[in-house]
């Protein structure tokens, strides 16, 4: 059995059972679960070990993980602080702030498509180097001469890798800052949060290190039916799956168990933190938490507007996006929340969101990757469930 760190308040007592089960089941190495409730922590639970080898060390309380497209909740973050403060513009030309972006017919695409995964810029037509992906300029340009791979506004699907990229150019041609950095200058730093995009010297030894499933687990994964479609995609190297992804990166082995990934500020999926940064910014997202709001509340409206619903052309099922961040609906949102409900998932199983309605903040991070590969997210929705229970919504 695992040993449970961290507090609750005891009428979240169901919280800590449900992520103490997890462990009991064979389901975690390692993770840490967070909640906020008008704007205070009522839950901060951790456990489990941080590493894979032989010799367990244990995950502490600042330990922090991989976030993978999590990070995008990251991203979208910033870009709606610079919505928020009249520095950008959801319905202006992307164009308008990266000229060069115009080219191979993007000129009219607005930033809210690209925030929203209907620009169909989802690809590029070399595919990257991880040199390349380290020096930006590469990147960058590659992304200004891609062709959309559908007619832009006209379709959605999930910009894997490239989402990150496109609005993290953007906000450095009107910050002059690359996203990582004002990232943490804008919102870790007054926040306080050990959270990402782009680990600072000295921070890798915090780091967990990530398990990929096992051959068994992805064979388990074929038989989830909500997902046979992007499963079929996975397999299909001429799929629009396969081009957003390994198409776009010349990438060997499994990166994402390398530190390489986390310091190179990669802003589709390179974040790292744990469930209480997570949470605590998800909660000033939608409410003061310490004196501090992050947007007013027409912009959180804004933020969680639906963008696209639908069945998504890349990850082959239904999908709901609002402005960078999911919403509620298709197997990609575990649980039930509220309609309101907005934040964003990763493929190592890290998921985030706030719930204005109910006045919540959710985290969850762990080290084994998400169970959608393995057939299900039984992990991470029980904690959901448990924390609606338990708040009383």
């Amino acid at each position: 059995m695992a040993e449970i760190g961290g507090t609750y308040e005891p009428r979240f007592r169901a919280v800590r059972d449900a992520f103490e089960r997890n462990f009991d089941e064979g389901r975690e190495l390692g993770a840490s679960v967070a909640v906020y409730q008008r704007g205070r922590a009522v839950v901060d639970l951790w456990g489990g070990t941080a590493n894979a080898g032989d010799t367990p060390a244990e995950w502490r309380q600042d330990t922090i993980a991989l976030l993978a497209s999590a990070t995008k909740g990251l991203v979208a973050s910033a870009a709606m602080l610079l919505v928020d403060r009249g520095l950008l513009d959801l319905d202006a030309p992307v164009a308008d702030y990266w000229p060069e972006f115009a080219a191979e017919g993007k000129a009219e695409i607005p930033l809210r498509w690209v925030l929203g995964h209907r620009s169909g810029v989802v690809a590029v037509d070399q595919p990257l180097t991880f040199a390349d992906i380290e020096q930006g300029t590469p990147v960058t340009e590659a992304l200004a001469a891609a062709k959309p791979a559908w007619i832009p506004g006209r379709a959605h699907g999930y910009h894997c890798l490239t989402m990150g990229w496109l609005i993290g150019e953007i906000i450095r041609r009107v910050t002059g800052l690359p996203v990582g950095r004002f990232f943490a200058k804008e919102i870790t730093s007054p926040l306080g949060l050990d959270l990402h995009i782009g680990l600072p010297d000295g921070k890798d030894r915090q780091v967990a290190d990530l398990v990929p499933p096992t051959e068994e687990q992805l064979l388990k994964g074929r038989g989830n039916s909500e997902l046979g479609g992007l499963n079929r995609a996975i397999c299909d190297p001429a799929s629009l799956f396969h081009r957003s992804t390994f198409g776009t990166i010349a990438l060997t082995g499994n990166p994402l168990t390398g530190v390489r990934v986390l310091q190179a500020e990669i802003p589709s999926c390179g974040g790292a933190g744990n469930a209480a940064a997570l949470a605590h910014l998800y909660a000033a997202l939608i409410g003061e938490v310490n004196g501090i709001r992050l947007l007013r509340p027409e912009t959180t409206d804004r933020a969680r507007t639906v963008e696209a619903d639908g069945m998504d052309l890349i990850l082959r099922c239904h999908t709901s996006y609002g402005r960078g961040f999911m919403l509620p609906g298709g197997p990609m949102w575990p649980g039930t929340c509220s309609s309101t409900a907005f934040g964003h998932a990763g493929v190592t199983g890290a998921f985030a969101y706030a719930d204005p309605d109910n006045n919540l903040a959710f985290a969850y991070v762990p080290n084994r990757m998400s169970e959608l590969i393995d057939g299900g997210n039984d992990r991470v929705r029980r904690l959901i469930e448990s924390t609606h229970r338990c708040a009383g919504t």
